[in-house]
């Protein structure tokens, strides 16, 4: 009787500590990769100073915050993205490099592209920084997943394909050689391409986080359809 008794909570024991044990087993490995990053982002002073120096409001909802923050930082304190996809870069009476000024960017065109960086010849096409902002999908950078954006700053592809390779039968619009018009040029996608992919996926959530700028109308191809246009 008394054996029965004891078998019956040991039994109950092992039979919790077995489904605690399946449950550790069969936990996702995205939210298993979830929860290493916010284990990795606990303790970083970037997050915090990512929202502090980001120029614009920030929509939160559905983001994740942490990721956000970082991205910030990456975006704004590292990679000098503004520097190129800015254009102005600076808001009426902020730019830095005028005696006495102090540094403020625009919020109407941040990261709306439209810079010309020019031609890279006679007859070759002048390169303009895209529009990084997110449209009505949320997704930043002309709509792009977050495999998409990876894959374009892993390998410089441009999915836009705006500017191929000039050959006999396509000479207008077109890059001559040795430039591989598959690819984007000035971006500098060789340096941001050894980036973690935790980097990667804190700048999309950032860029997923900013305001959608319209740009220029269709058919450029710097305009953003935003939820008001």
């Amino acid at each position: 009787m008394a054996s029965n008794q004891v078998a019956k909570p040991l039994g109950a024991i092992t039979a919790i500590v077995a489904i605690a044990l399946a449950g550790m087993l069969v936990r996702s490995p995205r939210v298993q990769a979830q929860d290493d990053d916010d284990d990795r982002d606990s303790n970083d002073p970037r997050i915090e100073q990512g929202f502090d120096i980001t120029p614009v409001h920030l929509d939160l909802d559905g983001k994740n915050r942490k990721l956000v923050g970082l991205g910030s930082y990456i975006v704004n304190a590292q990679g000098d993205c503004n520097g190129c996809h800015t254009n102005p870069e600076f808001a009426n009476g902020g730019n830095p490099y005028f005696l006495g000024q102090k540094k403020k960017i625009d919020p109407k065109t941040y990261l709306g592209g439209g810079v010309d960086f020019g031609s890279f010849g006679p007859g070759a096409p002048n390169i303009v920084s895209r529009n990084l902002t997110p449209d009505k999908t949320g997704r930043p950078e002309g709509g792009h997943s977050f495999a998409e954006f990876r894959q374009i700053l892993r390998t410089g592809i441009d999915m836009d394909q705006l500017h191929p390779s000039c050959s006999a039968t396509l000479t207008t619009n077109c890059l001559p050689p040795p430039f591989d018009g598959s690819r984007l040029q000035i971006m500098p996608w060789p340096t941001y391409q050894s980036m973690t992919d935790h980097d990667l996926r804190a700048i999309y959530e950032y860029l997923r986080a900013i305001p959608c700028v319209a740009g220029p109308p269709a058919p450029s191809p710097l305009h953003n359809d935003c939820d008001n246009d």
